[in-house]
């Protein structure tokens, strides 16, 4: 292969060797009464994949309202930092960068997660999905519309959790604004049908994340902050796209350039939205010219297609979910355009190594 742009430094806010990036991708490895990370399988996990110019964990929850699924490790208690500071050193002591994601998930949760209790989400609207709870999938609920109140304490929630972030020492922090979790919940017009300053306009719709956003650069620098979308989402969690959507998010980008984040995080469409009129199918070609800072992008990209990417100025990083579960030497495999070993999906949110941490690197 020519040129490989993937394989070159990024030196804007963050410092990176390449611009391959792992994507969050949830794991359920924490099975542990406090939801805490492990050494011997978050540490060795995320050590061994290293040489990403950047790592982003694993959604982390923020509280213990913000679960959603079992065994997710937290960023809420300071058992929990001081098992993500394990894997922080893990990362460092190899030369590589982390962020955490920090999650919440808002409807997509089940009171069996909350003492019985309601999840939280904008509106009171069932997703009409499936939860994976301890005792397996369970049917969604109708969640509770969350007060003023509520939102307060889901910002302090993310503030504290950025707090910890910089305790257990990670380079930055990715907001977990995407994929029909709680902020996308308030974005869109079929999961939010508040008439409060929370809800009817895209101003009011995307306030809650915009407070989240000013409140977390408070405690941690601009420059370790980053932000996932998923502008072209449709089908998935009860989430369908309509006339506002794309302006939604178009508003969301703009207004993101009144400050100076690590980056912008956008997935291209998950499904098939080509039928869909409101609906945008090249995410990097439409929003690479409205944000003037780095952005990443991700789903479905192969070594050929990410280096394109970039060369084309489409993208500043490209992140790659799937590929680094099977191949923690992702980097080196496409250094010596190596063969990609294959993910075993039903391992997927098993427990303890297997499909986890035993994947070898390639024999050269």
């Amino acid at each position: 292969m020519s040129k490989q742009h993937l394989l070159t430094p990024y030196h804007k806010n963050t410092n990176l060797s390449n611009k391959i990036v792992m994507a969050p991708m949830t794991r359920s490895r924490a099975d542990n009464k406090g939801h805490v990370p492990t050494d011997h399988l978050h540490g060795l996990y995320y050590e061994q994949r290293a040489s990403a110019g950047l790592i982003i964990t694993e959604g982390s929850q923020v509280s213990a309202n913000a679960v959603g699924y079992i065994h997710t490790a937290g960023i809420y208690t300071d058992a929990q930092v001081e098992g993500w500071k394990k894997v922080t050193k893990r990362v460092h002591d190899k030369g590589g960068k982390i962020f955490i994601q920090l999650w919440h998930v808002g409807r997509m949760s089940h009171p069996d997660f909350h003492n019985g209790e309601l999840p939280l989400s904008a509106s009171a609207i069932n997703p009409n999905a499936q939860s994976y709870t301890p005792e397996g999938f369970k049917d969604t609920v109708t969640p509770k519309e969350m007060t003023l109140e509520d939102i307060k304490t889901t910002v302090k929630d993310f503030k504290n959790a950025a707090v910890n972030a910089v305790k257990a020492g990670f380079d930055g922090v990715e907001i977990h604004s995407s994929n029909g979790y709680l902020f996308h919940q308030f974005f869109n017009n079929t999961s939010n049908k508040r008439t409060d300053e929370y809800g009817g306009s895209i101003e009011n719709n995307t306030r809650f994340f915009f407070e989240v956003l000013d409140a977390m650069k408070e405690v941690i620098p601009q420059e370790k902050i980053g932000a996932r979308f998923n502008p072209s989402l449709n089908g998935l969690f009860g989430m369908t796209m309509d006339e506002q959507t794309i302006p939604t998010f178009e508003y969301i980008i703009k207004k993101l350039n009144d400050y100076n984040l690590a980056y912008v995080h956008l997935s291209e469409p998950f499904t098939d939205v080509s039928k869909i009129p409101f609906a945008v199918t090249e995410i990097a070609k439409h929003f690479r010219p409205l944000y003037n800072g780095t952005l990443m992008i991700n789903s479905a990209f192969d070594q050929e297609k990410g280096n394109k990417v970039i060369e084309e100025g489409l993208a500043d990083l490209v992140a790659y979910g799937k590929p680094y579960i099977s191949n923690p030497d992702l980097v080196e495999r496409f250094e010596n355009n190596l063969e990609l070993a294959t993910w075993d999906k039903d391992t997927f949110y098993t427990t303890g190594a297997k499909g986890y941490t035993d994947y070898p690197k390639a024999s050269k």
